[in-house]
């Protein structure tokens, strides 16, 4: 197997990333709230040898629960029950730097690393939704560059205590009465215009040193923070040629940063809509399009898009001229926006026909065709320098995500893209990924370090 192969992770939503998934037969909506819907889910991910299982989420109900199964299990928790449950699978959580303090935050997923033998992920967001602060005792949503600001902050605060515990701090000396010794033990003394944290974490150093930091923000805020703190990033995008340049773009804002963009992974989502033939793959999305309901899809499309279509016909061509002030690839502060206006202009859609292609992933993008058509898309990002892997969204769960892993997989192994056995047993050795470096252990080693003098 080539050195650089495919990291594959299976994004969990609900029954399925496509909208109307809960109204299909092959789903179980009922089951939403179970956690051995979920632990069943990730088995079969970690029977297919994928890296990760991805839990999205939101500190908040999202609008539409009257057409849509839109609740879901706290993920921190579901996936520490999924860690009971397996073996090897990564454990990926999303997580708000904005209604999260650093503190419990790092011991949630410090927890989660040392329950799972190392295996936890942080998909790091400062949430969109304006509704959230109503939630949390706020008079109004933070604006964007603030929240930016704020998890800056953040990100600086947890990952010092991450390291507060140095590896060796735990000595256990019986004889002497030692358990732990102090100066291996730090505060995180953190202050900035947003947070302040004392420390020390009172969780010892996990197994991955610290979780494995995601990212998914597109905007131009977004990739600048990603390329500053990101292992892992997730996007979408619709064309590989769109996708190419934001891959180009976050590699080399992580080597602006100071930082080897090669172990950084891009990672698209694609929900793949899989049939013996073409004719039958088109025929199962057409199935589960005409399920949809145009009251939910206009209210997402509001949210995600920010544009209001409600006036229009279903099967009245959307005008192009709406998405005008969109803005080209160097303006990407309303990424989502830019993916509606890019199909709106490409493919002059019905109403109608802009929901159903929106109806499948919430604009990542859909493929839809044989287990063969679906890998070759799959090797074409990969090897074309649009991705290092792919966020598999199923349209319908656990249908979709078995004919991924039966008949999709396969192909890609045979192929030498992707393991047929675990090399390792946690999340960055998955990923390729370095334990990070202890950052009050390596300034202990190098004052140990004699100066060199020079006659």
């Amino acid at each position: 197997m080539p050195s650089r192969t495919l990291t594959l992770n299976l994004f969990l939503h609900h029954v399925g990333h496509h909208e109307a998934a809960w109204r299909h037969p092959s789903t179980r909506p009922g089951a939403l709230f179970s956690p051995d819907y979920y632990v069943d889910l990730a088995q079969r991910a970690e029977a297919a040898k994928l890296d990760a299982v991805f839990f999205a989420d939101g500190p908040v109900l999202h609008g539409g629960v009257e057409h849509n199964a839109v609740g879901t299990l706290e993920p921190i928790l579901t996936l520490a029950t999924i860690a009971a449950r397996t073996e090897r699978i990564g454990l990926i959580a999303t997580a708000s730097t904005t209604y999260y303090e650093p503190y419990n935050l790092a011991r949630l997923f410090g927890t989660l690393d040392h329950v799972s033998g190392g295996r936890a992920g942080w998909n790091i967001v400062t949430t969109s939704s304006a509704d959230a602060s109503a939630n949390f005792g706020l008079d109004a949503h933070p604006d964007p560059a603030v929240r930016y600001e704020r998890a800056e902050e953040f990100l600086q605060a947890i990952t010092r205590l991450w390291d507060s515990w140095e590896a060796d701090a735990v000595v256990l000396d019986r004889e002497a009465g030692r358990y732990a010794d102090p100066a291996r033990i730090h505060p995180a003394a953190f202050e900035g215009s947003h947070l302040r944290v004392g420390g020390p974490l009172n969780l010892a150093r996990s197994p991955q040193g610290r979780p494995v930091l995601v990212q998914a923000g597109a905007s131009n805020a977004g990739r600048d923070f990603a390329a500053r703190w990101a292992e892992a990033i997730f996007t979408a995008h619709q064309r590989i040629e769109d996708a190419q340049a934001f891959y180009a773009d976050v590699k080399e804002g992580a080597r602006r940063h100071g930082r080897n963009p090669g172990p950084v992974k891009i990672l698209p989502g694609i929900s793949p809509f899989i049939g013996s033939t073409e004719a039958e793959a088109r025929n199962l999305e057409r199935e589960f399009n005409e399920l949809t309901v145009p009251e939910y899809g206009l209210r997402q499309l509001g949210g995600q898009a920010g544009v209001d279509l409600s006036g229009l016909e279903l099967d009245e061509p959307v005008p192009v001229e709406i998405f005008a002030d969109a803005g080209d690839v160097t303006d990407n502060s309303r990424s989502r926006f830019q993916v509606v206006a890019g199909i709106v202009q490409r493919e002059r859609p019905t109403l109608r026909q802009l929901l159903h292609r929106l109806a499948g992933a919430r604009g990542h993008r859909v493929v839809v065709g044989t287990p063969e058509q679906v890998a070759d898309t799959i090797t074409e990002w990969f090897t074309q320098g649009a991705a290092d892997g792919f966020n598999v969204m199923p349209p319908a769960l656990p249908a979709g995500l078995e004919a991924f892993t039966e008949h999709v997989v396969p192909i890609l192994q045979q192929r030498g893209l992707f393991r047929t056995e675990y090399a390792g047993r946690t999340l960055r050795d998955h990923l390729g990924l370095d334990v990070p470096e202890n950052r009050y252990t390596a300034a202990r080693l190098a004052a140990a370090v004699p100066e060199l003098t020079h006659a």
